[in-house]
């Protein structure tokens, strides 16, 4: 990713950075946009992100740590609940905010919510409006004029996550106001994710691309198993859970042909991630209303602690 000017005599900079806004206003695209990797999958369905998904920057003296949070929508179950009380949990846990909206989306009345809920904190809160590559740019004057009528922001950004346009810029304004403070993690670290986490997300990203209508919000992902062979093959073993046998046929699809696709893509992202061979075994399992059961919830690792 693009670095950020740093004095070779400054001072140790680091800190955290969450990113809030509605849902599918693409808060992962920029968080693997700013890590130069994915570590956050990506999906054209809104409430993709489920946890806390912690991206470290590191450039010259200053470290960031980027919290990609789940979109903040009205919720319909208590795994819903789970999702927006992580991502409002961020607001007063960082060094600044970043809330980052669609341009070319308008103002809606999830981002009045979040703005009502920035109100509550003391915290600098910088404004990212994403997607101006879909806009014309005379649109933008409008569009920062009504949003700095709700909220006394820090900075406002202009920025297209999935281009890269002005992320550079973004960085620099985040990075002021970052405290002196220690390197948290080693500078080739991305993320604090453990590699069955991000695994599982990958699996679960390939599934959103690949169904429609009932299928994504009823999806979890558990990586059973992970090991290595003596040739260096990495052997992982994933449970793919659906609340209905009508979910289940349908991800597995005509005799396993979905399953298979769904296995095949996520086995070359795993590589990627892994740099190594990958042996990905699918199993697809039945937990009734694992949404609105807590301790299924706690089991596939939805915890508010």
């Amino acid at each position: 990713m693009t670095d950020i000017k740093t004095h070779p005599q400054a001072k140790y900079r680091s800190g955290f950075v969450t990113i809030v806004g509605r849902p599918n206003v693409g808060k992962s695209t920029l968080m693997n946009q700013v890590i130069g990797q994915k570590i956050a999958i990506m999906s054209d369905k809104p409430q993709t992100t489920r946890n806390k998904i912690q991206g470290v920057y590191t450039q010259g003296s200053v470290q960031m740590v980027f919290l990609d949070t789940p979109g903040i929508h009205k919720p319909d179950s208590k795994l819903g609940n789970y999702m927006v009380k992580v991502a409002t949990d961020t607001l007063k846990e960082v060094d600044v905010v970043l809330f980052l909206i669609d341009v070319s989306a308008g103002l809606g009345g999830g981002d009045r919510f979040i703005i009502e809920q920035l109100k509550n904190v003391r915290t600098p809160v910088v404004l990212g409006l994403n997607k101006i590559d879909l806009v014309h740019p005379e649109a933008l004057l409008p569009i920062i004029a009504q949003y700095k009528d709700l909220y006394p922001f820090a900075e406002i950004v202009p920025v297209s996550a999935l281009k890269g346009n002005n992320v550079s810029t973004l960085l620099e304004q985040l990075g002021k106001y970052m405290p002196e403070g220690p390197q948290y993690y080693p500078a080739d670290q991305v993320t604090d994710h453990p590699e069955q986490f991000v695994c599982a997300e990958l699996v679960r990203e390939k599934i959103l691309h690949l169904t429609r209508e009932e299928i994504p919000h009823s999806v979890a992902v558990q990586i059973e198993a992970m090991s290595v062979r003596d040739n260096g093959v990495v052997d992982v073993s994933a449970v793919i859970y659906v609340e209905r046998d009508s979910q289940k046929a349908i991800v597995i699809g005509k005799k396993g042909a979905l399953l298979k696709q769904i296995g095949e893509a996520a086995r070359k992202d795993m590589e990627t991630l892994l740099g190594s061979r990958i042996f990905l075994e699918l199993w697809v399992k039945v937990k009734k209303d694992w949404r609105n059961t807590e301790h299924v919830l706690k089991d596939l690792g939805f915890r508010h602690d």
